[in-house]
């Protein structure tokens, strides 16, 4: 970078002053609690979708005593929709953590919140940043591509060693001066261009604060970089999906494992096959099912293929399987992975 390291931070500071992201709702505040909030809702999460869910959930939650306290089903409920439900588990688990082991305060260093469950090294620099002024530099994914573009950093990045040596690069581009502002504003200025103007396909550098001193731009060579040769291989699965219900709504349910799929939440039995589904049904229910249409519910790195196997009962009886029946209005108000929510609420 040819121009230094000061000029490259002043420049992210000014921009995003005039050009940058400036009325999120969390912006409006230096509560660690809504700031922390809403570093984990938008992990792997686009800002759009994370508003309505950051609203809601303050208003149900507007403290990180009343968090602790919840039951975790409500957490996972207001979850709904949002995926990666480690992210809530992890909220939770949290919560109780900063109220029984710092008297409901979040740490104020990056490396205290650090040691928090669910808070990993970016997220903890982002909340210092943020709420603190802390020099600390944050690295999520749309930050790594500006910074490995502006600075030609051509190592592979799925190396932990190369990963660690960006990091010591962008800590070294930090801002020095009026920390209070200057870090708060650096910060979102990086995520705003990565996420706006320093796309993977399509970046656009000539609105870019930092083309000048961008190595990538200087070479014509934006595409290279990131480099990561290891990826994440997609995959697909299919799912049977025992939906018994009786003429007033009530579904029968159940809570999954820990680990896997939709850990942790409430969901309708899941089998591998249509054929182990009806294996498991005491023989006078057999032949009350009926197989709907396939539901494709796409993951980060997996296809979902949903079969919904539909079992209409008159009245409520004992199915033979885990699990118990929730009534109509009840069932709303559990951790539902979305596509189990939105088959429920199709029936009501």
């Amino acid at each position: 970078m040819s121009s230094g390291e000061s000029n490259f931070s002043e420049r992210i500071v000014r921009w995003q002053k005039t050009s940058g992201r400036n009325h999120l709702p969390w912006q409006a505040t230096r509560d660690p609690y809504r700031v922390w909030l809403s570093e984990i809702m938008l992990q792997q999460t686009q800002v759009s979708t994370v508003m309505a869910y950051y609203e809601a959930f303050l208003l149900r939650f507007p403290d990180v005593t009343q968090l602790a306290q919840a039951d975790l089903d409500a957490v996972l409920s207001m979850w709904s929709g949002l995926g990666y439900y480690s992210r809530a588990r992890n909220l939770h688990r949290c919560a109780q953590q900063v109220l029984l082991q710092h008297a409901g305060v979040f740490p104020r260093s990056a490396r205290e919140l650090q040691e928090l469950p669910g808070i990993g090294r970016s997220t903890a620099a982002a909340i210092a940043a943020f709420c603190h002024g802390e020099r600390v530099a944050i690295m999520d994914g749309n930050v790594r591509r500006v910074l490995s573009r502006a600075l030609g950093f051509g190592a592979d990045l799925a190396l932990a060693a190369n990963e660690r040596a960006l990091w010591e690069q962008a800590q070294a581009l930090l801002p020095n001066a009026d920390l209070a502002d200057s870090m708060p504003r650096y910060t979102q200025g990086l995520m705003d261009l990565g996420s706006r103007l320093c796309s993977l396909s399509r970046p656009s550098c000539s609105d870019c604060p930092v083309h000048e001193l961008c190595v990538a731009h200087g070479a014509g060579e934006t595409q290279r970089y990131p480099v990561r040769t290891r990826k994440l291989k997609r995959t697909s699965q299919s799912l049977w999906l025992l939906w018994a219900h009786d003429d007033e709504g009530a579904a029968w349910l159940l809570r999954r494992p820990p680990r896997g799929v939709w850990a942790s939440l409430h969901c309708l039995p899941v089998f591998d096959s249509e054929a182990s589904l009806v294996a498991a049904l005491p023989q006078r229910l057999r032949a009350s099912v009926s197989a709907l249409p396939a539901l494709r519910h796409v993951l980060t790195h997996k296809d979902l293929f949903l079969h919904p196997v539909r079992m209409a009962l008159s009245k409520r009886e004992a199915l033979g399987l885990e699990g118990s029946w929730f009534d109509a209005a009840h069932w709303p108000t559990l951790g539902l992975p979305a596509p189990i929510r939105t088959l429920l609420g199709a029936a009501n």
